[in-house]
């Protein structure tokens, strides 16, 4: 049972090899090439969302891949949060973060 005040991020939602029925919520233009949980908890924790890695869990539409999630604070909408993880991972990665 997930946290109260708690959002659940999972790879899929910001993952760009997803389609849509997969689990992907953003749009392919915002999402990024197969993000690690680790790369999404870094993410997070540079825009402030206090996130808790959790590597044992399974996305209930791809139950057999045991990817994780990672829970943040629920302060906006999870597609906004989504976008803005998604934008830093793909900061991050261009090297414009450190």
């Amino acid at each position: 049972m997930k946290d109260k005040g708690k959002l659940v991020i999972w790879p899929a939602y910001i993952d760009k090899n997803k389609s849509r029925s997969k689990g992907r919520i953003i749009s392919r233009k915002s999402s990024v090439n197969e993000p690690t949980l680790q790369e999404i908890g870094l993410a997070a924790q540079k825009l402030g969302m206090n996130p808790e890695i959790e590597e044992d869990k399974a996305y209930p539409r791809s139950w057999w891949e045991s990817k994780g999630r990672i829970l943040i604070d629920d302060s906006a909408p999870k597609t906004a949060l989504s976008r803005k993880i998604a934008a830093m991972i793909k900061d991050m990665r261009s090297g414009q973060v450190k």
